[in-house]
């Protein structure tokens, strides 16, 4: 039998004190501020060499922080050093379940409670197999009693217990693009994508008759990637390997003749290189070349805590 848990609010008063004699984050940045704008708070893969954060975005619109997708290593330090605060997001999205788009998840959830969030923080991804777990069974195995990695934090799954709750969402796989949720500021929708036997979604966020578009990582097989960029605002692409890879690499992700190739068949406005890793790094000049084959329109590499205004 197990015995009472003391509060979590409790639990967290020391730590709470103690944050005070911290010094205070750094300044605001001043992405979306006055607009819609994408930042990239990972610009990099799971490689440490390269010091870049690892996969993970936020949405800006008029200076509130509506969408996180992704939490890659280092994203919870770039959140901060972002402005952002976890009681804004509307919804926390996840391509998938490699290490390098999810391992920062708690410590952003566990943030939350230093700015007591007051609403469900609703957490969409993909169905799970038997090489990643599910989305409500990724959040569960974290939080939940009695055998959650972090279960001290318990109440943020147990319905009626903490301040907020989150929920977690299992999004069914699609190969067109299918509506998973909507609020009063935007719709969001997500396709099924390729990449390897990892369950793996490509998202778009509609807000303000814009649309933002995030391929995740994928090989660029099928049209459902195509027929969700279509028309697209800004289209950020994963630039995790250079032309001409082979093998293993290539039936995970896009080389820049597919990614140029979907731009240009799906007709966005603006196209940014993301989840830059090792092998695509110093290549900026080859790779543009090889998507300018194909799509004539703007095209930037990320950087960590970059911001891309949508106009």
């Amino acid at each position: 039998m197990h015995s009472p848990k003391p509060p979590l609010k409790a639990l967290l008063l020391l730590t709470s004190l103690l944050s005070t004699c911290t010094p205070s984050p750094a300044a605001a940045q001043s992405c979306g501020s006055t607009g819609l704008a994408v930042q990239v708070l990972g610009s990099g893969g799971p490689e440490s060499q390269d010091k870049r954060a690892s996969t993970s975005y936020l949405v800006w619109d008029h200076g509130n922080a509506r969408v996180i997708l992704d939490a890659g290593g280092g994203s919870a330090l770039r959140f901060g050093e972002s402005g952002a605060r976890m009681s804004q997001p509307d919804v926390f999205l996840f391509s998938h379940f490699h290490v390098d788009h999810s391992s920062d998840f708690p410590a952003l959830i566990f943030s939350s409670w230093f700015e007591d969030r007051k609403r469900p923080l609703p957490v969409y991804g993909p169905t799970g197999n038997d090489f990643m777990p599910s989305t409500t069974e990724f959040v569960h195995e974290l939080f939940a009693d009695p055998h959650g990695a972090w279960r001290y934090l318990s109440e943020l799954v147990e319905p009626g217990q903490g301040s907020y709750q989150l929920q977690p969402h299992n999004v069914a796989p699609s190969s067109t693009p299918v509506l998973i949720f909507r609020n009063a500021n935007m719709a969001i929708y997500a396709v099924t994508v390729i990449h390897g036997q990892v369950p793996t979604l490509a998202w778009r966020i509609e807000i303000g008759g814009k649309r933002i578009v995030f391929s995740g990582d994928t090989n660029g097989e099928g049209e459902g990637l195509t027929q969700l960029a279509s028309n697209a605002d800004l289209f950020v692409a994963h630039n995790a390997v250079p032309e001409g890879a082979t093998g293993v690499e290539r039936r995970l992700h896009m080389p820049p003749s597919v990614i140029g190739a979907t731009a240009a068949n799906a007709h966005v406005k603006q196209l940014v290189l993301s989840h830059r890793m090792l092998r695509t790094l110093g290549k900026e000049n080859e790779t543009q070349t090889e998507i300018k084959r194909r799509y004539s329109g703007p095209i930037q590499f990320a950087n960590d805590l970059d911001c891309f205004p949508i106009k």
